[in-house]
């Protein structure tokens, strides 16, 4: 696929976050009450003010009360994101199997992903622009991904998603057009054995979106994508199956603004780069950064990481457009996953 990016007269920069932050507890309902009390650390949110932003460790709850709170929290300190997306996650989803093999049922480690219950350490969307569900790879099998690394002795190959947290493609309706958001949480490549289970289901939550933008999943998108989330894997140090992000690095269709940089240190690797955001080349950076913009005193404090990008300004509608539909809910704009449009069917004049 080809792509040609014309000169327009206007555009309107974005920008797109995400932050692996502290908003995870041990048990339901802990994390609102802690938002509630204050006692979260928003100040990177703030700092940064993103339009789009991507948490990924963030405690679902069916109501998104939690995730209702921390809106409510940051427009108090004058960041409007009106928007949200939440659904229940893999982490913490119980399979009914014991999948790492110690006798006992219904633990954290036998669930699709690790979870001491389940919707914890989910992936939430906060925008401030309408989002539209356009896809959603979060049950697909393991076994079933292209080029899927699992392996024939694996526990549960026909129950086991490939999602350890989530895959989501979500179109987001900026004024000047729409951009799809391939959102992801991977699994850590460590915690198993010799057979290395998670190091290889690691490599294939980081290459979905790259079968996904080759067309291997389907048509490819024919907006401009961005790939944001916690790979969870370095592309040089410490463990995993580094080919993955590397490959997603030098994918044709991404660009990566910020190569070199840490966005995490732990006491037993050191510095390292697990949460990225890779705009499409068709997208001019702006600006990029981190925040902190040093390295956070606390060891195994994630960053948040940010970029700037110029959204071509509308030019010919190609084909007609339906509103990114939301509901209502106690007040709150949520996304309609059951009224589901087009992305990209507001296209630009030119564009791709």
């Amino acid at each position: 696929m080809s792509y040609v990016l014309v000169a327009f007269a206007a555009r309107a920069d974005v920008r797109i976050a995400t932050w692996h932050g502290d908003f995870s507890d041990k048990g339901p309902g802990l994390l609102l009450q802690d938002i509630l009390a204050d006692e979260r650390d928003v100040s990177p949110i703030l700092e940064a003010a993103p339009d789009i932003l991507l948490l990924t460790n963030f405690d679902f709850d069916a109501g998104h009360a939690a995730l209702g709170a921390l809106q409510d929290r940051l427009a108090a300190d004058g960041l409007d994101l009106p928007y949200l997306y939440a659904t229940r996650p893999n982490s913490g989803w119980p399979t009914g199997l014991d999948l790492d093999g110690d006798g006992r049922f219904g633990r954290p480690r036998d669930a699709h992903g690790y979870g001491q219950f389940s919707g914890q350490g989910g992936m939430a969307l906060l925008s401030r622009y309408p989002p539209t569900l356009e896809r959603d790879f979060s049950d697909l099998l393991w076994m079933e991904a292209p080029d899927s690394a699992m392996s024939p002795t694996d526990a549960a190959r026909e129950v086991q998603r490939l999602s350890s947290v989530a895959h989501w493609a979500i179109c987001v309706a900026t004024p000047e057009g729409d951009v799809l958001l391939l959102t992801l949480a991977a699994t850590p490549p460590v915690f198993d054995g010799p057979e290395d289970r998670n190091g290889r289901r690691n490599l294939d939550e980081v290459t979905l979106w790259g079968h996904y933008l080759d067309g291997r999943l389907g048509a490819p998108p024919d907006v401009p994508a961005v790939v944001l989330g916690n790979f969870n894997v370095d592309p040089d140090r410490g463990d995993g199956l580094h080919d993955g992000v590397r490959a997603m690095l030098a994918h044709p269709r991404l660009q990566d603004p910020q190569a070199g940089t840490d966005t995490v240190t732990w006491d037993q690797t050191g510095p390292m780069r697990v949460s990225y955001v890779l705009p499409d080349r068709v997208l001019e950076v702006m600006g990029a950064g981190l925040i902190p913009r040093e390295a956070p005193r606390v060891h195994g404090a994630h960053r948040l990481v940010w970029v700037d990008v110029a959204v071509p300004a509308k030019g010919q509608l190609l084909k007609p457009q339906p509103s990114a539909t939301v509901r209502r809910q106690n007040g709150r704009n949520h996304v309609n996953t059951t009224d589901l449009s087009q992305c990209g069917s507001r296209q630009m004049a030119g564009g791709i």
